[in-house]
């Protein structure tokens, strides 16, 4: 398999624009050497967002997915001080 690319925000938004304008998908996808399905996807997760709305969102993804991890590592913590606690001395 070929190395993948990976698309600044900026950019993705720009090819989204250009699709709005009236570019057809298949044409944006040859364009850019991506997929029409990776576009399209990008149009669900980013379409009709400006750049710094799509920025603040892929912080709060981050953000969230740090969360989610530090819940996770918190609660197995947990778990071992109860399994800890629970046994006879």
């Amino acid at each position: 398999m070929g190395k993948r690319k990976t698309f600044s925000i900026e950019k993705i938004i720009l090819i989204l624009k250009e699709n709005e304008a009236g570019v057809p998908v298949v044409q944006l996808a040859r364009q850019h050497g991506v997929a029409a399905g990776t576009i399209h996807r990008w149009k669900s997760k980013y379409g009709g967002m400006d750049v710094s709305e799509a920025k603040r969102l892929k912080e709060l993804e981050e953000e969230n997915a740090k969360l989610k991890k530090l819940l996770a590592d918190t609660m197995l913590d947990n778990m071992a001080l109860k399994d800890v606690l629970s046994k006879k001395w």
